[in-house]
C-alpha cells in the first residue's frame, strides 16, 4: 500500500479555505489613562460642563464584525467634577444623582451599527437611579497601537428623575444633557 501526499498547492488551497471560513474575532479592549467622559447643559441660560473621573470602560469589537460588539462602561457618580463644588455638592444630591443611594451609572450595548467612515452607533441601556433607558452612543474608531473610541450621546435626564421636582424646569435646565467621550484603549 502506498501513502501519497497531497501536493503543496492543493494544501495551501486547503489552509486558505479553512482561515477564509473562519470568523475573525472581536478584540478584547480595557480602558488606558487619559480617557475622558464629560457632559454639558445649562443653567439659567449659562453653559457649564462636568466629568466623571474614575470611570471604567470595557470593549469588545471588531470593525469587520461590528454587530458582535459589547461595550460596558461604569460610572462612579460621587466624584462628579464641574469646577464649582456648590454645583457639585447640588449634583450629588438626592435631588439629582443621589449619590447616597444610587453610587454608580451603567451603560451597556451588545450589538453596534455601522454608519461608515469608521463611525458606528452603539444601541445601549443607561442605568441610572435605579432607573434603566435606551440611549444611543455614536462614536468614530481610530485602530492602532492605542485605540480611540470617540462617542458623543444625549440623555434625557428627567426620564432619569435626574434634577426632578422643584428642578425640573426645563427652562432652567434642559431636559437634554450632552455627553461625550474620548476613551483610549490598550488590548488584553
Amino acid at each position: 500500500m502506498t501513502f501519497k501526499f497531497p501536493s503543496p498547492l492543493a494544501t495551501a488551497a486547503a489552509l486558505a479555505g479553512l482561515l477564509a471560513a473562519t470568523p475573525a474575532l472581536a478584540a478584547d479592549y480595557t480602558q488606558a489613562a487619559g480617557s475622558t467622559l464629560v457632559f454639558a447643559t445649562k443653567y439659567d441660560g449659562e453653559i457649564f460642563t462636568g466629568r466623571f473621573p474614575g470611570f471604567q470602560t470595557r470593549l469588545s469589537f471588531d470593525p469587520a464584525d461590528p454587530a458582535a460588539g459589547k461595550l460596558e462602561v461604569d460610572i462612579p457618580l460621587a466624584g462628579v467634577s464641574s469646577g464649582n463644588s456648590d454645583r457639585d455638592a447640588t449634583l450629588q444630591s438626592a435631588d439629582f444623582f443621589n449619590v447616597a443611594r444610587f453610587a454608580r451609572a451603567h451603560y451597556r450595548a451588545t450589538g453596534f451599527r455601522a454608519l461608515g467612515e469608521n463611525r458606528y452607533a452603539a444601541d445601549g441601556t443607561l442605568e441610572l437611579r435605579g432607573i434603566s433607558k435606551p440611549v444611543t452612543l455614536t462614536f468614530t474608531w481610530t485602530p492602532g497601537a492605542q485605540p480611540v473610541l470617540t462617542g458623543k450621546a444625549t440623555v434625557r435626564r428627567l426620564d432619569f428623575g435626574v434634577g426632578g421636582g422643584d428642578w425640573s424646569d426645563v427652562n432652567t435646565i434642559p431636559d437634554e444633557t450632552a455627553i461625550s467621550t474620548v476613551v483610549r484603549f490598550n488590548a488584553d
